[in-house]
This record gives C-alpha cells, sequence and structure tokens, in this order.
C-alpha cells in the first residue's frame, strides 16, 4: 500500500513539475517549425517536386505524419500533456490560494509580524477603543474598511484590497485550455478547402487540402464577375470577385470579395486567393486592306483562322496586358491563303497606327481582348474560433490581473503600554513589492498624523 501510494505521489509530482511544463513547451515550440517550415496537406507529387525526396523519404515523413502535423498523435499528445500539466499544477496551488483569500488571518501575533518586510511601531496617547476608533476611520478612508478583533485587551485590524488578483494567474491558465479546446474542435469538426469557379458559373462543393473527394455545400456559390488590374510589366496589382450565395436556386447574399474582405456564410469563409484564365481569350481586330482601303472587323479565339476579305485569315497567337509598358498587345501571324504562317509580328489596343508601319497587304488593329477567367478560393470551416477568441479574452484579462493587479494587505495591533497606547502596523503585498513598499510608508505617515492631532 504504501508502494502504490509512494508510486502515486511521484506521478502527481511529476504533472504538477515547473521542468515538465518547459520541457513540453519547448517541445511544442520546436514542432511547430516543423509546421511553418514544410508546408502542410499538399498532394504526394507536390511535396516530392517542390522539396525534392524521394519516395522513400516521403513515406517515412508521412507515417510520422509530417505532412499533417497538426493533427498527428504526437503533436496532439503533446498538448495533451501540457494540458494536464497546467490542470495539476492549478489543482496543486488552488487551495492555498482560496484559503488565503476566504480565510486571512485577522490577527497578527508577534511572529507574524517578524516576516514583515514593511512594518513599523508608533507609541501615542489616549486610550485603546481612541486609538481603535481612529484608525479604523484612517483605514477605511485611505485603504479599506477593515474587520476589528478584540482578544485579551488587545484591538487587531485587518484590511484588505485586490484578493481576487491572486486568481488572474488561474484565468490565464484556464484562457490557455480553452484556446487548447476551441483548436481541437476547429482541427476535427473544420476543414481547410479550395475551389476554382469560373465566371458566370456556380459551384456546390469544396477541395479539401489533400484530400481525395470533394466536401458538398448545402448551397451554391457563383461568380458573376471577375476583375484583375495591372501595374506596369504585367504583375497583378489586385484582384476581385463578384460571389453570390444560392438556396434553392435563389440569391440570398451578394458580396465582392477581395483580398482580405472574405464573404462568409454558414460559419464557410471564402477569401480571395487567386486566379487564372479560363479557356483561349477572344480577340477582335479590325484589318485594312492597304491596296482597296476596304475594312473589315473579325473576332475569334487564340489560335483559330479568322477570315478575311479575299482568302487570307488572321491568327491570333498570344496576348499580354501590358507589353513593355505600351499597354495590351497581341502577337498575331497572317496567312496568305496558302495555309501557312506568316512571320508573327505584334499590334498594340493603344496604338492603333503602329502596324502601318510594317507593310504588306493589311494593316492590323487590336480593338480589343476578351479573356474570362476563373477565381481561385481558399475555404475555411473553423467552429472553434468564437472558443478561441473567448480563450484570448480571459488571457487579457488574467494576464492584466496577474500582472498589474496586487493583493495588498494590512496588519494593525493595538495594546496599551505602561506609558501610552502601542500600535504595530504591518502589510504585505504579492507582487510590485517596491510599489507597495512606498505605499506603506506614506499610510504610515498618515496614520501617524491622524494620531498625533
Amino acid at each position: 500500500m504504501s508502494k502504490a501510494q509512494s508510486f502515486t505521489d511521484r506521478l502527481w509530482d511529476f504533472f504538477c513539475s515547473l521542468k515538465l511544463a518547459i520541457v513540453t513547451l519547448i517541445l511544442l515550440a520546436l514542432t511547430s517549425v516543423i509546421g511553418t517550415v514544410i508546408e502542410q496537406n499538399l498532394a504526394p507529387q507536390e511535396y516530392m517536386q517542390k522539396y525534392g525526396m524521394s519516395q522513400s523519404t516521403y513515406k517515412t515523413l508521412d507515417a510520422l505524419q509530417f505532412f499533417d502535423m497538426y493533427h498527428s498523435y504526437w503533436f496532439l499528445s503533446l498538448m495533451g500533456l501540457f494540458a494536464v500539466n497546467l490542470i495539476c499544477c492549478s489543482i496543486k496551488r488552488l487551495p492555498r490560494i482560496i484559503k488565503t483569500v476566504r480565510n486571512p488571518v485577522l490577527v497578527a501575533d508577534d511572529g507574524l509580524f517578524r516576516t514583515f518586510s514593511n512594518k513599523e511601531e508608533i507609541v501615542t496617547k489616549g486610550s485603546v477603543e481612541s486609538v481603535r476608533d481612529k484608525l479604523v476611520a484612517r483605514l477605511g478612508k485611505k485603504f479599506a474598511s477593515p474587520v476589528v478583533t478584540e482578544q485579551d485587551g488587545k484591538v487587531y485590524l485587518f484590511a484588505q484590497k485586490g484578493a481576487f488578483s491572486r486568481f488572474g494567474v488561474y484565468v490565464t491558465h484556464s484562457s490557455i485550455l480553452i484556446i487548447f479546446l476551441g483548436a481541437m474542435i476547429g482541427n476535427v469538426w473544420g476543414f481547410k478547402a479550395y475551389v476554382n469557379i469560373v465566371e458566370g458559373k456556380a459551384v456546390n462543393q469544396v477541395w479539401a487540402r489533400g484530400g481525395q473527394q470533394p466536401i458538398p455545400l448545402d448551397f451554391a456559390v457563383r461568380c458573376d464577375n471577375f476583375e484583375v488590374t495591372f501595374y506596369e510589366g504585367g504583375r497583378p496589382k489586385e484582384f476581385s470577385s463578384d460571389l453570390v450565395v444560392l438556396e434553392n436556386g435563389r440569391e440570398v447574399l451578394k458580396k465582392t470579395i477581395e483580398v482580405n474582405d472574405p464573404l462568409s456564410y454558414k460559419g464557410l469563409t471564402f477569401y480571395q486567393s487567386s486566379y487564372g484564365p479560363a479557356g483561349d481569350p477572344v480577340y477582335q481586330f479590325r484589318v485594312r486592306n492597304r491596296a482597296t482601303g476596304e475594312t473589315a472587323d473579325v473576332m475569334g479565339q487564340q489560335g483559330r483562322h479568322l477570315p478575311l476579305p479575299g482568302g487570307a485569315a488572321l491568327i491570333p497567337m498570344g496576348y499580354a496586358e501590358s507589353y513593355q509598358n505600351f499597354g495590351p498587345a497581341a502577337q498575331v501571324s497572317l496567312d496568305s491563303g496558302d495555309h501557312k504562317h506568316g512571320t508573327p509580328f505584334i499590334v498594340f489596343q493603344n496604338y492603333p497606327q503602329f502596324d502601318e508601319k510594317r507593310g504588306g497587304e493589311f494593316a492590323v488593329t487590336l480593338l480589343g481582348v476578351q479573356q474570362s477567367y476563373y477565381t481561385g478560393l481558399q475555404v475555411a470551416k473553423d467552429p472553434g474560433v468564437w472558443v478561441v477568441w473567448l480563450g484570448c479574452l480571459l488571457m487579457v484579462l488574467g494576464s492584466c490581473s496577474a500582472f498589474f493587479l496586487s493583493h495588498r494587505r494590512i496588519w494593525v495591533s493595538i495594546q496599551p503600554l505602561e506609558k501610552g497606547i502601542g500600535v504595530k502596523l504591518g502589510g504585505a503585498a504579492h507582487r510590485n513589492q517596491p510599489g507597495f513598499t512606498l505605499y506603506f510608508d506614506e499610510l504610515t505617515k498618515d496614520f501617524d498624523d491622524a494620531l498625533s492631532s
């Protein structure tokens, strides 16, 4: 029986130890680096291509769950161990704190006064009752209303402020556990996915990162329009999507989303993430026959032969939003009718007369290009996010209470002496000792002035 109890005590001390907390925190920090360096939930081919690893290396790391680290058994075990350590430490120390707050020492004897770093003794005139009344009034005005205890011809006063600040650290501990709970709820019942929607189309399912099967939605999302603007040189400046949420074919929500301005509906959040061309662009040109002056407007997709008067054809070959800072441009070639492509050349939308200098049978002007796009959306579901926010709020409140508030206590002993009345004052604070020392000195001076008067 004693051996079992001894083992239980050792196990309890292990889970309550500060060393365990420090080691667990270091391991959590180091393993979190893995999740930062290695992108999570990619396809196997992406890992082998991006990190240059062999198939055997991938299988080893995958077996260790390095590619889905935050759902791995070892990471969740570390979080669980840290949570158990936090709970055990709180349980071990909490009864003593509750006793200190609910059942404070009201009578300070000589032994207790010897433990105070802040103490003072005053000898004054009058009776025990008159001194008591003066100090009760002054203590209530300057600090807090005291508890009066009379014992063996002596009078003892006790007053305290900020007693509940001692529980700030436990609020902080609870907030960490609540944040862990919110993260686990999000990991178990939430997901991160993506979806591409072509302009004018709607989807009712999304694809989880690294998943093989789509996740169905109980509503549909349609992209009515996608717009992108570019810097000079062709780099995208900003892009946005006009999204519509459909329930049973009925529009229930519309929103234009941009980067960092998502759409939220039924616990799902749609973030603007990427975009790309959807199909070949449609070109529109104006072609003039130099000899006859006859003009014709032609329109068609890239790579197609667009018929011209006389049996020739114009072939669009490529497009740039901004070609060498000259604006929209297209590369084209001419088929004179023998099914052979001529030498490719460039035409500009902003400079319609540019092709006049080229010579040849036809002068070509670019009127415009219609390119349809798909919008790439990241989709997140996190039912634990409000639990995490609650934990963050409690952490702020608990930290402020633990670091900026202090439990301050004042003891006073009043007893008759041969030549007057002896007054002993002692004080203690569980935080900010230098600040309390200054306050205690001012309070002692104020008591001395009150008794002198």
